[in-house]
């Protein structure tokens, strides 16, 4: 590695093997404890350091931004490959294609993947491709992982999710209209999308688009197909790339992408017409739990400056460092708890979905998509007010990841929808809560009668006052 290791703790660096948590460590293999400790060391040590240079190297002027690609990211890869750390986000025990990690192997090293905005990338763990291949790994035909699944696991290629749509609350994806039309041995789409993650990108080759193809299907959830769409295709227009709080993200970018009699080949349907929820329900799963893994290391990288700051002799508020403030002790100490809770609780759905499959971990995934985000805009907002001025400015990474942060509440379905499925469920425990709990009290009941016992409040007082008159 090329500087001196950075130090996590009061006595020294600590490796992050060392770092597992207790309830989470039966679960990790000697060679993910290896990988782990490497991934550590390559993004404080090699991504963190490159992310200025990443930034510089994209130029100026929004043309420039969305056709360059920074020579230091393929530099990154380079090195990434050489360490093996490569392609870990496909589960060993779901995907022939996998490097060899399950998801809780996974979700350790993507949190220290999450520090930093180039990371995922120069281990093509980057979204949306890694949702995107596992699309492919687990419903494509030979022909769509031939031209498709082998570029983009090799990092040649980049690829974006098409989905939501600007006209329609697609919060609910049955609003979804894009049409799909077929035309003999061909699909016509027409429609628009748009929050197409890295479709601004040059190298983005291929969309993986939702649609509607039979509206009329009297079945609410067979209406709609997924369909591959080579990005040159004749008809397809990159409109433009939307901001994200300020923030365009170049070359990545969100696009708003306009389909105008689009003719798909019918061989480039995802397991078939009508089968789109399926596909989609298949790719979200995983994806929201990746976004939650990620940001569990945005909230501890916004720590770290937190921390620094609190302790820089430079910056002496009153005549104090920061860290001598009670109330900035209290943040500190209120961020560690709430980080380290949400790690355990994305451990949690990954172990689950690692015993079973996604669908298995519907609830614990719903509550850490619903969680994580939350607790690491907390954190950046603690860290962000210490640094005052500087904190919202691009002095540190501190309001660009708050930006980042923020829009995790609302990709891949909104807090609001997982928020009131997550109640509509436990809400269906009501009638048997209530029978268990009538049963409890009948059981006391007679328990009263055995003990020779009259039913009466334990803190009952019966005091009265005067005498009644007459």
């Amino acid at each position: 590695m090329s500087v001196p290791y950075l130090l996590s703790s009061q006595a020294g660096h600590i490796p992050a093997s060392q770092k597992i948590p207790v309830i989470a460590k039966p679960f990790v293999s000697e060679k993910a404890e290896k990988a782990l400790d490497l991934v550590d060391r390559f993004v404080e040590e090699e991504c963190i350091p490159a992310e200025a240079i990443f930034s510089q190297q994209l130029g100026q002027g929004t043309a420039h931004r969305f056709n360059a690609h920074p020579p230091v990211i393929e530099d990154l890869k380079r090195k990434a490959k050489e360490l093996g750390l490569w392609n870990m986000f496909l589960p060993k025990n779901h995907f022939k294609e996998s490097a060899g990690f399950s998801n809780l192997e996974y979700g350790l090293m993507a949190e220290y993947l999450g520090k930093s905005f180039i990371a995922s990338e120069a281990t093509n763990c980057a979204a949306p491709d890694t949702g995107n291949m596992e699309v492919l790994a687990k419903y494509g035909t030979r022909e769509q992982k031939a031209q498709w699944l082998g570029p983009l696991l090799d990092g040649n290629i980049r690829s974006a999710f098409l989905m939501t749509e600007p006209q329609v609350a697609s919060s609910d994806a049955l609003n979804i209209e894009f049409s799909m039309k077929q035309d003999g041995d061909y699909w016509i789409l027409d429609g628009q999308k748009w929050w197409s993650s890295g479709a601004g990108d040059n190298r983005c080759k291929l969309y993986i688009v939702m649609g509607k193809s039979d509206p009329n299907n009297p079945h609410t959830y067979k209406k709609h197909s997924v369909i591959l769409v080579p990005a040159n295709t004749p008809g397809v227009t990159v409109k433009r790339v939307l901001s994200v709080i300020g923030f365009d993200h170049a070359p990545h970018g969100h696009a708003h992408i306009i389909f105008n009699n689009v003719r798909v080949h019918k061989d480039n349907l995802i397991l078939g017409q009508g089968r789109g929820f399926e596909v989609v329900q298949g790719r979200l799963g995983p994806g929201r739990i990746h976004h939650a893994m990620r940001t569990v290391g945005v909230a501890e990288r916004a720590l770290e400056y937190f921390i620094a700051r609190s302790n820089d002799p430079t910056r002496r508020p009153f005549g104090k460092n920061l860290s001598e403030h009670g109330v900035m002790l209290e943040r500190i100490a209120k961020s560690r708890i709430e980080i380290d809770s949400a790690r355990l609780a994305v451990l949690n759905a990954a172990i689950k979905i690692d015993q079973g499959n996604t669908k298995d971990a519907l609830k614990e995934i719903a509550e850490v998509k619903i969680q994580v985000p939350s607790m690491a805009l907390e954190v950046l907002d603690r860290a962000m007010q210490a640094h005052g001025g500087a904190g919202v400015s691009q002095d540190t990474p501190l309001a660009s990841m708050w930006a980042d942060a923020r829009t995790m509440r609302i990709v891949d379905g909104p807090d609001e929808v997982h928020m009131i499925q997550l109640g509509r469920n436990e809400s269906k425990r009501g009638p048997n809560l209530l029978k268990k709990i009538g049963s409890q009290k009948h059981k006391t009941s007679e328990l009263r009668k055995y003990y020779g016992l009259e039913e009466r409040d334990t803190l009952e007082l019966n005091r009265t006052s005067g005498t009644a008159k007459l």
